[in-house]
């Protein structure tokens, strides 16, 4: 955009803010902090210049945003802010809501973004792989976050979440991923009989046991923090086949796995694996992968055993597209 028409057109930008009334930061405060009124408003809290930059570019769709200051306005890109409602407001008001120490004094609410209609950024795609990621049972905020922000490190395609997870859009979720939710498709809140349905049909899923013991509580008897009942023998055939657990062959995660389509599965650090998750590894022929550790170690945490997995992952399937481009040459030649 020329100079003269950019400047024209930021000029209409702020003249528009000032015709918006102030609007209570009470609702701003709902968005962030409850998942009920996110879910039943369609609506998302973005807290942060680059955030809300990713998420325009991306194409997500701004309905307000919230500014203390107009240089903090003209850091973003203001014709992709047409349709929303400007509204400046005091810092310290931004203050009394936000979880940051130092807010950065621009908020924006966004329409929850639809995975499948946000473009992603050109290089992301290109350095993709047929790799795809299944939170399963992720409760911790933080925790989430870090593997999002992992998985697109890692190139991965797509990451799954089931109802069990952490909401993807929790405020502490976005700060940890750090704009991973605009570089790669995030699908949350899905039944397992839908998460076949986002990935190819000849794909292979793995789960990786990043506990030292592997059945932690993945099946029925499990209360709230985690715990439950351990798995005794029963008199009775038709237990015994309600708490038979898939056999699955365990595996060193360095040692070949990704040779195709490949998804990964990473459980929740107090809940485990669940055994759905564990049916769909088995229905693949998938294996346990886990990480050689020195004795006397409990267990990696989620976010530390889906950064290990996910780069060796990435690792063997750009080995195994390397030899797929020298057998095709040599062909040629």
């Amino acid at each position: 955009m020329p100079s003269v028409h950019r400047a024209h057109h930021e000029s209409d930008i702020l003249i528009n803010f000032k015709k918006s009334c102030h609007s209570p930061l009470r609702k701003v405060a709902s968005v962030a902090r409850s998942r009920a009124f996110r879910d039943k408003e369609g609506k998302v809290l973005l807290e942060g210049r680059r955030l809300i930059c990713d998420a325009l570019s991306a194409g997500a769709a701004p309905q307000m945003l919230f500014f203390s200051a107009v240089e903090r306005l003209q850091e973003l890109p203001l014709d992709k802010l047409q349709q929303a409602k400007l509204i400046k407001v005091r810092y310290e008001d931004m203050k009394t809501w936000s979880d940051l120490v130092t807010p950065q004094g621009v908020i924006a609410i966004f329409s929850k973004p639809d995975a499948s209609r946000l473009v992603f950024p050109k290089d992301a795609r290109l350095q993709s792989v047929p790799l795809f990621l299944l939170c399963d049972n992720i409760r911790d905020a933080g925790n989430l976050g870090t593997i999002l922000r992992c998985a697109a490190a890692a190139g991965c395609d797509s990451v799954l979440l089931t109802k069990g997870c952490v909401d993807a859009w929790e405020p502490k979720v976005l700060r940890s991923a750090m704009g991973a939710h605009f570089r790669l498709q995030v699908f949350p809140n899905l039944d397992w009989d839908e998460i076949s349905k986002h990935l190819p049909k000849d794909v292979v899923v793995h789960v990786a046991d990043n506990n030292s013991s592997f059945l932690k509580s993945p099946v029925s008897g499990q209360t709230e923090n985690g715990t439950s009942d351990e798995y005794s023998e029963s008199d009775s055939d038709e237990e015994s086949n309600e708490l038979s657990l898939p056999c699955l062959k365990p595996q060193v995660y360095f040692e070949s796995w990704a040779q195709r389509s490949t998804a990964l599965v990473i459980g929740g650090e107090m809940h485990g694996l669940s055994l759905e998750a564990l049916r769909l590894a088995e229905e693949t022929e998938g294996k346990r992968l886990f990480v050689p550790m020195a004795p006397g170690v409990e267990s990696l945490s989620s976010a530390m055993a889906a950064s290990i997995l996910l780069f060796e992952g990435r690792r063997q399937l750009l080995l195994l597209l390397d030899k797929t481009r020298r057998r095709t040459r040599s062909k040629i030649f």
